[in-house]
């Protein structure tokens, strides 16, 4: 993938829609390019925030730890972005991202992702919508596991 399409990729996401091109050219530029196999692991649960990933190919699990071991709470695909609220908030990996398939990705470092952000306020309320239609998804199938325990 050229760099020129990787701007395209990043245009038709949401959180960096209304970028300048030349920004996102430069965020392009200065991001890493990894690739994964089947069952590697991006980054674990617990492990601290240095960057977000964006999915180019393929897909990803995410998995969160519970007494039973992992379950799979979301997965993602090309467009995605995963590992942006350890990095926003300063906190641990709030879940495992695995590959599924062969996954690409662009690793956004964190000070790459802060500084986008600091230019672009209006990236952080897409950020916020994005966090809150998360919470929302998650609040749902808390309350179908809930009532399907007590049915």
């Amino acid at each position: 993938m050229s760099l020129n399409e990787e701007v395209e990729l990043l245009k038709n996401i949401p959180i960096f829609a209304k970028i300048e091109p030349s920004k996102l050219k430069l965020l392009a530029f200065t991001s890493e390019r990894l690739n994964y196999a089947d069952g590697q692991v991006l980054f674990n649960q617990g492990d601290s925030g240095d960057a977000a990933y964006i999915i180019i190919d393929g897909t990803a699990s995410v998995l969160i730890d519970t007494d039973d071991g992992k379950i799979e709470v979301a997965q993602l695909s090309k467009g995605d972005i995963v590992g942006e609220i350890a990095i926003l908030c300063d906190v641990p990996r709030t879940a495992t991202v695995q590959a599924k398939q062969s996954l690409t990705t662009l690793k956004i470092a964190k000070e790459a992702f802060f500084r986008l952000v600091t230019d672009f306020p209006q990236i952080a309320v897409e950020i916020m919508r994005e966090l809150a239609a998360r919470l929302e998804q998650t609040n749902m199938r808390l309350r179908a596991a809930l009532s399907d325990k007590d049915g």
